[in-house]
């Protein structure tokens, strides 16, 4: 009954997702694109061929690449941020009480704004381009791993630290050496799961103008270019596919030490 009254609520109604479905699939169809196995290998004028499919790629391929910059560079500030945020805002890590408190309520309306607000306000703020994709990411990014980064310093062994408080260390050195070493391994980790998310975020950031790849695939979508629809779609695909398989690795290296 709760499940029913949700959906009506919401206006969730399965016939007309079942009754919708061909629209959907014909729309998917048309994004295929034409090729004619006679001319797959004749060149960018015939139509039919690869070359013909992918004549935009010299224009794709920077965005792709623009969009891997934005997603890294906005975690690497993030991840340094969110750092030392959480070290303040932690229980165990003798900051003042209200410091605590205001870094905990600004980490929150952080992570509340969905990427996608913060990329509106900042495309009306700087215009379009990659700065607003840049800011709405890094910010969203500090408030998500800022809460998960001081839940682990708070989640760590205390033994260590009062060994150290018994033989006088300050604090600083209290985190440096008793801490740090155990909640490393999982700041990177998530910091490794923050840059794939960050990436496919962007690529929905540039939808509203925040650069990158998105921007392309919005134009193509606007302009009925459903052939270019696809095969942007598959560079994204196949990039999020190879981000997935390289930050997998890196982390197992890095937290497993293994190749």
């Amino acid at each position: 009954m709760l499940y029913f009254a949700a959906g009506s609520a919401a206006e969730f109604n399965l016939f007309t997702i079942w009754h919708s479905l061909p629209n959907f699939f014909d729309y998917m169809f048309e994004t295929l694109p034409t090729l004619h196995v006679s001319d797959l290998f004749a060149d960018s004028h015939t139509k039919g061929s690869f070359a013909y499919w992918g004549y935009r790629l010299p224009i794709q391929m920077p965005l792709i690449w623009e969009t891997l910059q934005l997603a890294l560079a906005s975690t690497l500030v993030a991840v340094a941020i969110a750092t030392l945020l959480a070290f303040l805002a932690a229980n165990n890590a003798w900051s003042p009480p209200p410091l605590r408190f205001a870094i905990r309520v600004l980490v929150a309306f952080l992570r509340t704004m969905p990427e996608l607000a913060w990329a509106v306000i900042f495309v009306m703020a700087f215009g379009i381009g990659a700065i607003p994709g840049f800011l709405a990411l890094m910010l969203h990014t500090i408030g998500s791993l800022t809460k998960l980064f001081y839940e682990a310093v708070e989640s760590a062994q205390d033994k260590p630290v009062r060994g150290l408080m018994a033989c006088g260390a300050s604090p600083l050195q209290r985190v440096r050496f008793a801490l740090w070493p155990q909640v490393k391994p999982i700041f990177l980790s998530y910091g490794f799961m923050r840059l794939e998310i960050n990436f496919r975020s962007s690529t929905i950031l540039g939808l509203v103008g925040a650069g990158g790849i998105g921007q392309e695939l919005m134009t193509n979508i606007k302009l009925d270019r459903y052939d270019q629809v696809s095969i942007t779609l598959l560079l994204i695909i196949i990039v999020v596919s190879l981000l997935d398989m390289l930050s997998g690795r890196l982390r197992q290296w890095v937290l497993e030490g293994k190749k």
